[in-house]
């Protein structure tokens, strides 16, 4: 599988790679392939289930995944959780819809072009490198679910606390090497072909950042 995070995501027109992975919702493994010359499918590439972000947009692809099916369109979500880490957190949190796949290697992020961004001591380099203390000086927001606005570690703290989110060996590991990971959606035709994207590369404006669960406002009105 090809690396091309050096130079940047998937755009729009450009053929995805294919990847296989080790299915969590069923037994088995997934692979783009699968879905190639087949049906259009929505790839969210995440952090990983420690991360409570993740958590609640996974959530919602859960939730979208029966409308998108309706249109033809079929989803995989692909965490940076081991698998029966991952297992054992839909046991308990349910998402009868969902089509999930294990990467703790981040090798589908890589191949989409996604970068692990490094955190470091005073270099900022956005998506590549930023400093803690940039790190430390940024203000995240979810609405209705904070008191108020706090820095990214006190945010991930506070949500996972407020999430009854247990934090195991398995999340300390992945978030050892992948803490700055980023994430993206990417809408495959039935060819392959990226036709609708998102990713989080851009620097906050004003180090600050609004979250609301997402994705939204995927309205499909011709055929992939």
């Amino acid at each position: 599988m090809s690396d091309r995070a050096d130079v940047g995501p998937l755009q729009l027109g450009e053929t995805a790679p294919n990847f296989v992975l080790d299915a969590i919702t069923r037994e088995g493994k997934i692979a783009i392939d699968d879905f190639r010359g087949e049906k259009p499918v929505l790839v969210g590439l995440y952090r990983g289930l420690h991360c409570p972000f993740c958590r609640r947009h996974i959530a919602t692809v859960s939730l979208l995944t029966p409308a998108l099916n309706a249109k033809g369109i079929e989803t995989l979500t692909v965490v940076n959780t081991p698998i029966e880490r991952a297992r054992l957190y839909l046991r308990y949190h349910p998402m009868p819809a969902l089509l999930a796949a294990s990467d703790p290697e981040r090798a589908s992020h890589r191949a989409f072009g996604l970068p692990n961004m490094q955190i470091t001591e005073g270099e900022s380099v956005w998506p590549h490198k930023v400093s803690m203390s940039d790190v430390k000086a940024m203000r995240v927001n979810v609405p209705g679910e904070m008191p108020e606005p706090m820095d990214p570690f006190a945010t991930l703290e506070y949500l996972n606390k407020k999430d009854n989110y247990d934090i195991t060996e398995a999340d300390q590991q992945m978030m050892a090497t992948g803490v700055g990971q980023l994430m993206g959606q990417f809408l495959l035709d039935r060819n392959g072909v990226v036709r609708w994207t998102f990713a989080s590369l851009s620097a906050p404006k004003n180090r600050a950042i609004d979250y609301r669960s997402g994705p939204t406002g995927f309205i499909f009105s011709k055929s992939f």
